[in-house]
């Protein structure tokens, strides 16, 4: 019996570091009630290198539209630095965003391409965390540049050795601002973050 409450503790312990843990990632931030399929990242208007990031999420059969899907991006500045910001006891990205797929599964978000780190070898990248309807959210893999001069050719064979070029982002000038397009495919064994 001893065992068993002791068991039982441990179970809720867990329970309640865990969901304290979820609510802590930058996904829970703002309420969905309140995001839409478009939205803009700070400071969007004053970036020189303005990019517009839209796609579609599909099912994992890779042509249902996956509606209601939340899709966060967070991202260094122009200079490669993370502009990190309080809010009370947290801290945040600073250019950060969040998006909720409409029924066509479409999205858009309104950025800027940016900054490589030459000091740590970090290529020009967005972060993206993913979290569809009653499932945790996943970390999927980072967003890379075509243009980027630290993607190197080393860099790509690795990238196409491991399947994962479609992570690399073209982009094409468009009535003055830079578009990209990247549609996801949800995945039945993704991981969830830890």
């Amino acid at each position: 019996m001893k065992n068993l409450i002791v068991a039982f503790c441990l179970i809720c312990f867990y329970s309640a570091f865990n969901t304290t843990f979820a609510q802590e990632s930058p996904i829970y931030d703002r309420a969905e009630d309140q995001l839409t399929n478009t939205d803009t990242i700070p400071d969007f208007r004053s970036k020189i290198n303005k990019l517009k990031l839209t796609g579609i999420i599909y099912q994992s059969d890779g042509i249902t539209p996956a509606k209601d899907v939340i899709l966060f991006i967070e991202q260094p500045d122009e200079d490669g630095n993370f502009d990190l910001r309080r809010a009370g006891d947290q801290r945040y990205v600073f250019h950060r965003s969040w998006v909720k797929t409409d029924a066509d599964g479409r999205y858009t978000f309104y950025t800027f391409i940016p900054g490589n780190d030459r000091r740590y070898n970090q290529m020009q990248q967005i972060f993206p965390i993913i979290k569809e309807t009653s499932k945790e959210e996943v970390q999927l893999e980072s967003l890379l540049f075509e243009d980027d001069p630290m993607l190197t050719k080393r860099c790509r064979k690795q990238l196409a050795k491991k399947g994962n070029t479609s992570r690399i982002l073209s982009t094409k000038k468009e009535d003055g601002i830079l578009v990209a397009k990247k549609d996801i495919v949800l995945t039945e064994d993704t991981e969830p973050i830890k």
